[in-house]
């Protein structure tokens, strides 16, 4: 890899959100950067049929992490991006949801800068805002007006300590990779006698095989054991995950 055959006078690097995985979902924006890939370095959450928006000599490449299985070093990735910017000339890193929320696409593109390669960022729909198309808003007036972006699992492995502060909050509080932290994330919760608060636990957000629960926040190894759920899924605490059974109560009380 350290060694170019043949170099490009115009490297250009696009890191481009895919969505939550239906690709319809996918922004116009992200869909023309893709027609005219040369390489395609894309992700495990990235839902395959977006790979066919590529012209056929575009090279599609696996560099997917696994959780807690398969991974692809972000060094690996790294060189990966270097080569290919400057032997094809135009490089995609097709990540899920959006790449600049916890999804280390800023650190690609500093990555690239830092070594000449012009660089460009393409948002994609995160799979928090999924949850909107299983009736739960993440903000509704009356009910909660701001939202907690969480991540489950830091680089050590650990929780991550804002959660201790989202929890004494009324804001939705969204979870990413938390799945092996449920019971931390109950147990956060009860010592703030707030374990009743609704919660929900949503896997392949937006696909036809989505899985989905409800339950209260100190039940939520319990209901995703029962239910089989796994990664990849987000969970969302917060009244929200109730909204439309709030708001019919209040149209029901009005016309009483």
């Amino acid at each position: 890899m350290g060694i170019f055959k043949k170099k490009t006078d115009n490297p250009v690097f696009y890191v481009v959100g895919s969505g939550p995985g239906d690709p319809d979902l996918l922004t116009i924006r992200g869909f023309k950067v893709l027609e005219s890939a040369k390489v395609i370095l894309y992700d495990n959450l990235v839902n395959k049929e977006l790979l066919d928006i590529a012209p056929d000599d575009c090279e599609r490449i696996y560099v997917g992490k696994k959780p807690y299985g398969f991974c692809t070093s972000q060094e690996t990735i790294h060189q990966l991006i270097k080569h290919y910017a400057f032997t094809r000339g135009n490089v995609v890193r097709l990540k899920g949801g959006d790449p600049f929320i916890f999804g280390r696409g800023f650190e690609e593109i500093l990555f690239a800068r830092e070594h000449g390669i012009e660089s460009h960022y393409v948002p994609g729909i995160s799979s928090m805002q999924a949850s909107g198309l299983n009736d739960i808003p993440l903000t509704h007036r009356g009910i909660s007006e701001s939202i907690w972006i969480v991540t489950g699992t830091k680089k050590d492995g650990s929780l991550s300590s804002d959660l201790q502060l989202a929890v004494k909050s009324k804001a939705t509080v969204v979870i990413y990779m938390g799945m092996k932290k449920l019971t931390e994330i109950s147990a956060a919760y009860i010592i703030s006698g707030r374990g009743s608060v609704p919660a929900s636990i949503i896997q392949n957000a937006s696909l036809p095989h989505q899985k989905q629960v409800i339950c209260e926040v100190q039940d939520l190894s319990q209901a995703a054991t029962n239910s089989g759920l796994t990664n990849p899924a987000i969970i969302i605490i917060g009244d929200v995950v109730k909204a439309a059974e709030f708001v019919a109560a209040q149209e029901v009380h009005k016309y009483a």
